[in-house]
């Protein structure tokens, strides 16, 4: 009876000393003033597009992500209907926006319905959401634009505002793009690249960089493992056709399953793989000395000329970046009547 006694006395000393020490009325848990006053912002997820109804919209959304996992089905150069042949390769949007786009540093597609109609460096002009993704049509699926108003831009449109949902205006999304890993101070080495693919690429994608088809000689299921070059890969024109954004793409997510948590490659070696990539033959696409009006605003590594800088379309290619963007900056300073920064 005095054990029993001895405990009840001890937890009526534990609640007095919890309400001495701000334990407000009428809540379950203590919580402190600093917690009360602020509390933590909501973590942003991807939506679940298996909570969405089967309706109209629900099925427009659908049909968007299918569109971005199967573009090949859908919209590939060899689709039973030749007026849906928009694709010019049998490649999948997926095959860059991983995971259907949801993927961290796998170039993801939420969050950037509200950032368009946006100004475009490449375009000199704002640029409208369907005017990015025919820019995707004609450059990494190598094809022609769809029209504005057909079913197939309709649904991507819907899959990528999906894909948004939540996000508050000028809202940053952390892992847009393909990271930011450190630079070289030497250019990238397609020689050091091709051993190193031998190890670590050759078994996904081949000794020819063609990659693994699903299905011969049927064609229509598209790749298991996409080509990095060759006829059936992206053209010269696309983003990824850039250093910078195949070797942060590689360093993040290849080979197939690595995150950026847990990278396998190392900056140094990522760098290597994408130059001995890039230095392969793909489509080429009319055109692009077009591109970037305001040359001072054109990517360092760009790997098609013309240039303001007066560096070769080498050291666009493969770096070293660093002098380039010093000089760029010189550039912009004198056309703006700013005092040039001082080389480095």
């Amino acid at each position: 009876m005095d054990f029993a006694r001895s405990r009840v006395a001890i937890g009526v000393a534990a609640l007095a000393s919890l309400w001495l020490l701000g334990w407000p009325e009428g809540r379950g848990v203590p919580t402190s003033s600093a917690q009360e006053a602020k509390a933590s912002p909501p973590i942003w997820t991807v939506p679940e597009i298996g909570a969405l109804p089967d309706d109209a919209d629900g099925r427009l959304v659908r049909q968007g992500r299918d569109l971005i996992t199967a573009t090949y089905a859908h919209l590939g150069p060899e689709v039973a209907d030749r007026a849906k042949r928009f694709a010019g390769n049998n490649l999948a949007c997926g095959n860059c926006h991983l995971q259907a786009g949801t993927k961290k540093f796998g170039i993801p597609l939420f969050g950037l319905f509200g950032k368009f109609p946006h100004y475009n460096a490449r375009l000199g002009a704002e640029m409208t959401i369907e005017e990015r993704l025919n820019a995707c049509m004609t450059r990494s699926m190598n094809g022609r634009p769809l029209p504005a108003g057909a079913p197939e831009m309709q649904a991507l449109v819907a899959y990528i505002k999906f894909l948004s949902t939540g996000v508050a205006p000028g809202q940053l999304l952390p892992g847009m793009g393909t990271g930011n890993m450190p630079e070289l101070d030497r250019a990238a080495d397609p020689a050091r690249g091709e051993a190193l693919y031998a190890n670590a690429c050759v078994a996904c994608h081949g000794p020819d960089g063609r990659g693994i088809r699903r299905s011969l000689p049927t064609t229509d299921l598209g790749y298991m493992m996409p080509p990095l070059w060759g006829n059936d890969s992206f053209n010269d024109g696309a983003g990824m056709a850039r250093l910078i954004t195949t070797a942060n793409f590689l360093h993040f997510n290849m080979p197939h399953g690595v995150d950026y948590l847990n990278p396998l490659l190392s900056p140094e070696q990522a760098w290597d793989i994408a130059a001995y990539v890039l230095s392969q033959p793909r489509p080429r696409k009319a055109g692009l000395d077009k591109d970037f009006p305001d040359l001072l605003e054109k990517p360092v590594d760009a790997p098609y000329g013309p240039y303001a800088d007066g560096f070769s379309e080498q050291q666009h290619k493969y770096g070293p970046f660093a002098p380039i963007r010093a000089a760029i900056a010189r550039l912009k300073a004198e056309k703006a009547g700013a005092p040039s920064p001082p080389p480095r």
